[in-house]
């Protein structure tokens, strides 16, 4: 999109970027952006809705490459992704280093042989990723919109349609709420992690165990700690985190840890008691049936009697637990439906 169109753009939203990077004192349950370890971790495209995401993922990547290579300040680091699978499905054990490049443009891809793998594994492999600051992103992000002559309001918005009411003659309105305004397809998953003072964790580790349970580490370069995580509670609205599951998280968390640096200068945290807690997290991934909605809406707003034309709204919400790393694709997808909607102006 152009520069010259950024003083035209008015971003609304009822919670923005603000904290001090790995060690939040208060958060929204509903903002899960600011809270997300985050990392780019790609997962087998074996349907047309993982297709589709594999796509905004490799544009994604593309964009983080950049970042990462000339504004490192924007919280994109690039570092070694590993991952652990003890009963890996068939899509999973077929790729190799020409397809995962081939579908999710990152580099570095090896299979482990078994002598590196821990006990229970039947899969290992790395490859080149990256992780992100998300409270240094956020607000890096923001930071350029506004300085680029964007305009902002703080707004608690009950309809996507309300946002026409906002400014003068506005052209379409884009819907990233997350969640929608009460698409019945929609619905939270709930995720808790801790943050912790692991600072010397230079990958991003994560372990599939057979129950569908999962363990990770996510580094949060910039001094903000190291996320361990995490669980996937699928329409849970607990907004506390429960102690109980700190306590498995951690728990788990140790027996990856040592696998996070691999250079023998590092003494593992043999117990949780050694594990420094900065926060405990607790996020509702906005996850909609069916994956993203992205789409056009038109229809008639009867108290906008001089619009001459319907009023159009861009659906582009229910990313779930993929936000960060389908982002700048789906981005994209949105610039593309923007595009006719502009040039009828």
């Amino acid at each position: 999109m152009s520069p010259d169109l950024l003083p035209q753009i008015l971003l609304v939203a009822r919670e923005w970027p603000g904290s001090i990077p790995g060690a939040p004192h208060q958060h929204s349950v509903d903002y899960a952006s600011m809270w997300a370890g985050a990392h780019v971790r790609p997962i087998p495209a074996t349907t047309s809705q993982l297709q589709e995401e594999a796509k905004w993922l490799k544009r994604t990547v593309a964009e983080f490459d950049r970042l990462a290579a000339e504004e490192p300040a924007s919280g994109v680091t690039r570092t070694l992704g590993v991952e652990y699978l003890e009963a890996p499905d068939q899509a999973y054990q077929q790729q190799d280093a020409a397809s995962f490049k081939k579908e999710t443009g990152l580099p570095g891809f090896r299979k482990h042989a078994k002598s590196e793998l821990p006990e229970g594994v039947a899969l290992g492999y790395e490859y080149e990723t990256f992780c992100i600051n998300s409270p240094v992103y956020c607000e890096t992000l923001l930071r350029k919109f506004v300085l680029r002559g964007g305009k902002t309001m703080q707004k608690n918005l009950r309809s996507e349609w309300e946002a026409f009411s906002l400014a003068e003659n506005v052209a379409f309105v884009i819907n990233a709420s997350g969640a929608g305004f009460g698409d019945p397809t929609c619905f939270p998953t709930r995720g808790q992690t801790v943050v912790t003072d692991l600072v010397h964790v230079q990958k991003t580790i994560t372990r599939q165990n057979k129950d569908g349970s999962w363990s990770f580490l996510i580094p949060r370069f910039f001094n903000g700690g190291t996320i361990v995580g995490g669980t996937k509670e699928p329409d849970d609205w607990r907004q506390k985190p429960c102690v109980a599951t700190r306590k498995k998280l951690l728990e788990e968390g140790l027996k990856i840890e040592p696998l996070s640096h691999g250079d023998g200068k590092i003494t593992p945290r043999k117990t949780i008691k050694e594990v420094g807690v900065i926060s405990d997290v607790v996020g509702r991934r906005p996850t909609r049936h069916g994956g993203m909605r992205i789409e056009v809406e038109e229809r008639r707003i009867p108290q906008y009697p001089n619009k001459d034309m319907n009023c159009s709204v861009i659906h582009a919400y229910g990313a779930g637990g993929r936000g960060y790393e389908i982002s700048w694709g789906v981005a994209n997808e949105v610039l593309t439906l923007a595009s006719p909607l502009l040039a009828r102006l």
